[in-house]
């Protein structure tokens, strides 16, 4: 062999060795960044830094609360559409302890239309559950029948082993469906009378056209003022993995949520709706090897109406955003992808004062029962 052809020789192979390399450079900056094991080590340590699967014994003994989204008139904001108010949810298969639930809201002449149902004896709770409808709906709207309870002197959902002096049957004005319309109204008055006949009540019913009208006044003043906040966050460079995103959302508190695809941040109240709810494509989660998924996005949500001003949402949905974006190498845009300036958020955040006051006046504080039960 000649010295050009063993030249020639050694300089393909210097080519080859250098092609290979660069693709594995390549391959290995495509890949979803992966989350990384909870180092023992002191910090500097190199031997803690180890990427490894993400373990959901990192998540084990937090709470898990759920939510549906709302939608509004903001930057990064989108309408509700009542017939598909649904997101894809929750991150990482985990096994943590379920929040106990929360009382059921009773009526409240604010949202309801309320129903008397005179008896001239007490009745029993087990007489009382025995004769409710199969279905607790009129047409898109929440039925529900009340007694009030003779041990305790508060209305309650009727239950096993109370007596009753009194009763009331109800439907809701109006929801995130629309106003109560002539046709509930009506399905209302057959219900409520068939209950009241299987109990031996006499039932009073207000006046159809004031209640319709009070449903629409009332839902014209929901449009107007239910939103959902989201921002975005996208990766800059290299893909994130959901163990990756999980990881990190947990160091701000998060926990997984019940479905795959979303975690939860809680409020800090027992049965308060979650403050932030952080939602990625829930295939990625469910995928046989959710480490090699990646992700290039994930949706960081509020819903305005649900959450009490006191917990200030947004300071801390902007904070989490912004803490996300740095540890991830992300950046912080609107649903269209337009990154989110200084101003834009003071902007946003200086809307939501104005929300909150008007909910406010109108005793529909956000995160109240009667804001949660009106806006959903």
């Amino acid at each position: 062999m000649s010295t050009l052809q063993i030249g020639l020789a050694i300089i393909g192979g210097l080519v080859l060795a250098g092609v290979v390399a660069y693709n594995a450079w390549i391959t290995r900056h495509s890949a979803p960044r992966l989350a990384r094991e909870r180092s023992t080590h002191p910090p500097g340590d190199p031997s803690g830094d180890e990427t490894v699967p993400y373990s959901p014994e990192d998540l084990e003994g937090t709470e898990i609360q759920r939510i549906d989204p709302v939608l509004g008139d903001m930057p990064g904001v989108m309408r509700p559409d009542p017939a598909a108010i649904a997101v894809a949810a929750a991150a990482v298969s985990v096994n943590p302890l379920l929040n106990q639930p929360e009382k059921r809201p009773g009526l409240d002449a604010l949202i309801d239309v309320i129903t008397p149902l005179v008896l001239d004896h007490e009745v029993s709770g087990d007489a009382l559950l025995a004769a409710l409808p199969g279905t607790r709906r009129v047409g898109s709207k929440p039925f529900a029948v009340e007694g009030l309870c003779d041990a305790s002197g508060e209305w309650e959902t009727p239950r096993l082993g109370q007596r009753y002096r009194a009763l009331q049957a109800g439907v809701q004005l109006a929801n995130r469906a629309g106003a109560l319309n002539d046709i509930e109204f009506s399905e209302f008055v057959v219900k409520a009378q068939a209950f009241a006949d299987a109990v031996g009540a006499a039932p009073e019913f207000p006046d159809m056209r004031a209640e319709v009208a009070r449903g629409r006044e009332l839902d014209a003043f929901a449009s107007g003022h239910d939103a959902q906040l989201g921002f975005t966050l996208r990766a800059r460079r290299a893909a994130w993995s959901p163990g990756y995103v999980a990881q990190h959302a947990a160091k701000l508190g998060f926990v997984a949520g019940a479905l795959p695809g979303r975690m939860v941040l809680s409020g800090s109240q027992m049965g308060q709706a979650p403050v932030l709810s952080l939602v990625f494509d829930p295939q990625a989660a469910m995928a046989e090897d959710p480490e090699q998924s990646a992700l290039r996005e994930v949706a960081l949500s509020l819903e305005v109406t649900h959450v009490p001003r006191s917990e200030q949402p947004f300071v801390r949905m902007r904070q989490t955003a912004m803490a996300l974006a740095e540890a991830m190498d992300g950046i912080v845009t609107d649903d269209a992808g337009q990154p989110l300036s200084t101003d834009t958020m003071d902007g946003i955040g200086a809307d939501l004062e104005s929300l909150y006051d008007a909910l406010d006046s109108r005793d529909l504080s956000a995160g109240s029962a009667q804001a949660r039960r009106l806006f959903s």
